[in-house]
């Protein structure tokens, strides 16, 4: 109860402060490409049970057939602008209407995809037993995601067999000792990796078969 009533508390005030801005965001994207202003996609919420999950639009609406469902770093099919919204994260801002209609909570477990889901083991199912949240410390260990992707063939067999797993283990372990101390913590390390601080990345990971380093 006392998190809910601080995720609306939180989430409704930064959505009232950051109106304008938000405002010039959906404006700019009008301006400056084709297509929608949000961009929403199914993702796995608590227990599973699906829901729509709202980002400002970072990449064109023109797809190539059967092209990667994960965005690695130089993905094309980024605009310009999406590429500045990815950087400061300012396309997930629109997550924080999630976090009113109780879809998501400020801190959790980034939801995942159904098509992954769907390849959890039991012990990695653990993680939907809490509501999932804007970020979580998968988020700290690996923000580096899109740029171990960018140079593998096949980047959705080397998430789902490779990183993937390595996300859910450090979720899972932060689960294990989460207090609302270290939320807190976890939130302030997150605007930190914003900034460009990044305490906690994994350096040491590399796809086994190619030999890509982080």
């Amino acid at each position: 109860m006392v998190r809910r009533l601080s995720d609306l508390l939180v989430a409704g005030l930064v959505l009232l402060v950051l109106s304008v801005p938000l405002l010039f965001v959906c404006l700019l994207q009008k301006l400056t490409s084709e297509g929608p202003v949000f961009f929403k996609q199914r993702r796995a919420g608590l227990h599973g049970v699906p829901f729509w999950l709202y980002k400002f639009r970072t990449m064109t609406v023109r797809q190539t057939p059967g092209a990667s469902a994960l965005t690695s770093q130089g993905d094309p099919r980024v605009t310009p602008l999406g590429r500045f919204l990815r950087r400061w994260k300012v396309d997930e801002l629109p997550q924080l209407w999630n976090v009113l209609k109780g879809d998501m909570s400020l801190v959790g477990p980034r939801p995942e995809m159904e098509k992954f889901v769907h390849l959890y083991t039991a012990e990695q199912r653990r993680v939907l037993t809490v509501k999932p949240g804007l970020a979580f410390m998968a988020q700290l260990v690996y923000p580096h995601e899109p740029d171990l992707l960018e140079h593998h063939p096949n980047p959705e067999r080397a998430y789902v067999e490779e990183l993937m797993p390595k996300k859910l283990e450090a979720d899972l372990a932060y689960m294990r000792q989460r207090t609302a101390i270290s939320d807190l913590r976890l939130v302030a390390e997150v605007a930190l990796l914003v900034a460009g601080i990044r305490p906690r990345m994994d350096t040491t990971f590399a796809f086994r078969d190619t030999g890509v380093a982080s």
